[in-house]
């Protein structure tokens, strides 16, 4: 397992653990996941060739990713689209100085989506055609399928009354997945060869590389 594949997996333990306990073991595991290296993993910096998952055959597919080296630190975000024939139509990557795991996952499944309105609507397409977004991140996932909704209903606060962290964020999440009326939400395993994930994790990491 990769090094922010690691990182994930911790931001989303924090997120469901609620002992101080949990989180002095988090953070200790933090420390420790700071002292491995990450290693090159030769992924193709060239998506044309990718294919659409067999489930979204005939629909629109867009992908995210996003890290941070340090969390919070300097962090960024990868996404990309393709269209139902395999034609990618978007690739973009976005970095901040100061940021979370979490911050950036959710920003990549943001632009993607902003993306794929802006595609659908070049092509003169409706909002009500078929797509799938799909994120490593079962912070994104998760959060966006099954806690907004409970948010929502109790006036954006968690069942114990306290604001969710990233809550603008959120909002906007939301605002942007309710334009679309067949919007489907898929969690991938991250750094296991899927391709389009493997390659929003390369658009992170180089533009990482380029602003530090």
């Amino acid at each position: 397992m990769k090094k922010n594949a690691i990182i994930k997996t911790l931001d989303y333990l924090e997120n469901v653990l609620d002992t101080q306990e949990d989180h002095d073991a988090i953070a200790q595991l933090r420390e420790s996941v700071d002292l491995l290296e990450e290693v090159d993993t030769g992924v193709s910096s060239d998506p044309s060739g990718f294919s659409v998952p067999m489930e979204a055959v005939g629909a629109y597919t867009v992908y995210s990713d996003g890290g941070c080296r340090g969390n919070p630190g300097p962090g960024a975000w990868g996404a990309m689209g393709q269209r139902p024939d395999g034609v990618v139509f978007f690739e973009s990557s976005g970095f901040e100085f100061q940021t979370t795991n979490n911050r950036m996952e959710l920003t990549g499944a943001i632009e993607s989506l902003k993306a794929l309105a802006n595609e659908l609507e070049e092509e003169d397409l409706d909002l009500s055609h078929a797509a799938f977004l799909y994120s490593d991140s079962k912070y994104v996932v998760d959060g966006i399928s099954k806690w907004v909704p409970g948010w929502k209903s109790r006036g954006w606060k968690k069942a114990d009354k306290k604001t969710p962290e990233n809550i603008e964020l959120w909002q906007s999440f939301d605002e942007i997945a309710g334009k679309f009326s067949n919007l489907q939400f898929r969690w991938v395993k991250g750094h296991s060869g899927h391709p389009q994930n493997e390659h929003c994790d390369l658009l992170a990491n180089k533009a990482m590389d380029e602003n530090i």
